[in-house]
């Protein structure tokens, strides 16, 4: 499919810098092929019946944005390295910027003591391993959990670009930026669609007899690329690391079994579940890798409704919910949106949407 037909054009002033206190008081545009209703993430469990099963995810966002230098000779350059996806014990590939100021060989210092290289415990030093378009390949002097504390310790909140461009992060987006369900770490981006959930809206929901599992997909920053190609056949999707549990496969069955419908909280939620699901509709057990690209003319296995925020122009998530409810009918949920000064984005209010057909 040609690729401009994602696109659209959004007000900057719709883009959400921060999110809706509390969480759950965000909007919720209720999108069904043949109305939209607007409504309150609160009022999410009037959309719920008993048996119904709502996925969550539960990755948590380490701070994958580092600050350094590199030191070569007497020639020093400041380093912002992103990582977004773990290789190995000590290895991580990153986004850094400015990428042409590396090359294979060189030492970035990480952490605030980086600019005097002194205080050892306040800094982290990686060597570049390789480096391609836009990415480099990490090798850190740190391995495993002694790696891992140390990012926590030096690394800041990776914000999305449309809001990082905007301000710096801060304390508060430590926690803004991270879910109710944040367990298993991994992820550099925010499965954005459980930002809006806290501990009122999920006791509301389980009243309703509606049950939540978990899952997990460790989001990557590519969730961020606009796809640059023409035509959707010719984008290349970037992969991430999820799973699903013996356990959560066998009561996501026994739910559908019962008449009860999956709903994805997130399309982070979705995504995983679709590529764990055969083509009977039976969820399995996952580990591992998924690419999965969901266009329009995709045949969902899995989920029935979908709960998710609202989504850039061009990118694959636009893509995937016009899949998910219709290429028309989002684009004038979107156009709605918009009109309705609804909030757009990471921090941005929330969609439910009834699956087409």
């Amino acid at each position: 499919m040609r690729v401009d037909l994602f696109d659209f054009e959004l007000p900057q002033e719709r883009i959400a810098l921060r999110p809706a206190e509390p969480r759950d008081s965000a909007r919720m545009l209720v999108v069904r092929p043949d109305a939209f209703e607007d409504r309150c993430v609160r009022d999410l469990p009037q959309f719920l019946a008993s048996g119904d099963v709502l996925v969550v995810n539960d990755t948590r966002v380490i701070p994958a944005r580092l600050n350094g230098i590199r030191v070569r000779g007497e020639n020093v350059a400041r380093i912002e390295a992103t990582l977004i996806k773990r290789e190995g014990s000590n290895l991580w590939r990153a986004l850094a910027k400015p990428g042409k100021r590396l090359a294979p060989g060189d030492r970035i210092r990480f952490g605030e003591a980086s600019e005097s290289m002194a205080c050892l415990l306040a800094s982290l030093d990686a060597d570049v391993v390789e480096r391609t378009e836009g990415e480099v390949l990490l090798a850190f002097h740190l391995d495993g959990a002694a790696l891992d504390e140390a990012i926590e310790r030096l690394g800041h909140m990776p914000l999305p670009p449309y809001i990082a461009a905007r301000r710096a992060d801060d304390d508060k987006d430590s926690r803004d930026y991270q879910t109710i369900f944040a367990r298993e770490a991994g992820a550099v981006a925010a499965p954005t669609a459980g930002l809006h959930f806290t501990a009122d809206l999920l006791a509301a929901i389980e009243a309703r007899g509606a049950k939540i599992h978990r899952v997990t997909l460790h989001v990557g920053a590519g969730t961020f690329l606009p796809v640059k190609a023409d035509d959707t056949d010719a984008h290349v999707m970037h992969s991430e690391w999820g799973s699903v549990s013996a356990g959560t496969a066998a009561a996501l069955n026994a739910a559908c079994e019962k008449g009860g419908r999956i709903v994805a909280v997130g399309t982070t939620a979705l995504r995983i579940l679709e590529s764990a699901t055969t083509a009977e509709g039976v969820v399995q057990p996952f580990s591992g890798d998924t690419s999965i690209f969901i266009t329009p003319g995709y045949r969902f296995r899995a989920v029935d409704v979908l709960m998710t925020n609202f989504h850039l122009p061009r990118s694959t998530l636009f893509m995937l919910v016009s899949a998910f409810a219709g290429l028309e009918t989002m684009q004038a949920a979107y156009a709605h949106a918009i009109r309705e000064n609804y909030r757009f984005y990471s921090y941005g209010d929330a969609c439910l949407l009834f699956r087409a057909g």
